[in-house]
């Protein structure tokens, strides 16, 4: 029984002697707190027999009911005690929930509504096709419980189909846009498919050269092809629509590092921090970039300044096994073991030895 319901009953309790009815759903409440559900059943529905208008009553029998997962039988009781007490927050959070886990997910809109249960309100939305109610209210209850799995699949579910939704129509109403080429090439390169999704981006950028973030994304189809060359012409040519995009100089460097061209990377990642410091994934890239450029002091500040920011990640554990290369060379030993440990540490292995410097 919920603290609201259990305030109720002890209020309807003091305020004389006991009724027969109260007797037994006092008795009905006992047997519930111990987990005897079958004997709560019958007590609480001999309670609800000799006094028919006790809302609490109906209220608690669709509770038990609901902690036996048997959610049919909890809707007729919980609606009866909202018919008799329509204020019972209690009751229309209970029969919201029942109603929800039967599929009657409109039905239980309102009731949720009236509960304050944004969490179950953000499911039922889901499941009734309100996606962009949905989201916002989805939102909303992840942002008090960050760490709850279930709201943020539902959350992802709620935003991914809304996007869908969006996309179908903007695919529907404008099938020779750039948008919606732009669309049917990330679609495209979802499936690997790099050839219609290499042709989709072209007749995009055809329709549309201007557009922000083109360039980038046929790029990352590039670098996820291992198409190095293509990929670094493709970000060369963002930058120089966005000079002020950390992430473009970013994936230029990293394509340039892949192509061997380490000055020019380092460039193009000096640059990226420029625009935004603190970026991991721009600090170890600068840091391997300078390495192989021969400046190993670079490399040095660079992968530090990123153990600043991150601790316990892979990409930690590369500025540690990186580290513990420039040591070696400096004849640093103990610096360069105590590297390597911290950089086995996070690896989840004592045993990661092939590539370990020498």
């Amino acid at each position: 029984m919920s603290g609201v319901l259990l305030s109720l009953l002890l209020g309807l309790q003091a305020s004389g002697s006991p009724s027969p009815a109260l007797q037994h759903l006092h008795a009905g409440v006992e047997a519930e707190k111990n987990g005897q559900l079958d004997a709560a059943l019958v007590e609480i529905q001999k309670a609800t027999q000799l006094d028919p208008k006790l809302a609490v009553a109906f209220v608690d029998l669709g509770d038990v009911y609901i902690e036996k997962r048997d959610y049919a039988a909890a809707i007729p009781p919980l609606k009866r005690a909202i018919e008799l007490s329509p204020s019972l927050e209690g009751a229309h959070r209970l029969l919201g929930y029942a109603l929800l886990a039967q599929g009657y997910a409109s039905e239980a809109i309102p009731h949720l509504e009236k509960a304050h249960e944004a969490d179950a309100l953000g499911i039922a939305l889901l499941e009734a096709g309100r996606l962009p109610d949905a989201v916002t209210v989805l939102q909303k209850a992840l942002a008090q419980n960050p760490n709850d799995p279930d709201l943020l699949y539902y959350y992802g579910r709620a935003s991914g189909l809304l996007s869908k939704q969006v996309f179908d129509e903007l695919e529907a109403r404008f099938p020779d846009s750039a948008r919606a080429h732009q669309m049917m090439a990330q679609d495209y390169a979802a499936l690997r498919d790099v050839p219609a999704a290499e042709r989709e981006f072209l007749e995009a950028l055809r329709l549309r050269p201007e557009t922000a973030g083109l360039h980038l994304e046929f790029g990352e189809l590039y670098a996820r092809a291992q198409q190095w060359d293509k990929a670094a012409e493709q970000f060369q040519l963002e930058t120089e629509a966005q000079p002020g995009s950390p992430e473009a100089f970013y994936r230029l460097g990293e394509a340039l590092v892949q192509l061997g061209k380490f000055h020019e990377a380092r460039e193009a990642l000096a640059h990226s921090d420029k625009l935004k410091e603190d970026m991991p994934e721009t600090l170890y890239m600068l840091g391997k970039a300078a390495a192989m450029d021969g400046d190993d002091g670079l490399a040095q500040k660079s992968w530090e300044h990123l153990l600043r920011v991150e601790k316990d990640t892979e990409l930690a554990a590369q500025a540690h096994f990186g580290l513990a290369g420039i040591y070696r060379k400096q004849g640093k030993t103990a610096d360069a073991d105590r590297e390597i440990e911290e950089f086995r540490k996070l690896q989840g292995s004592a045993g990661h030895t092939d590539d370990s410097p020498k």
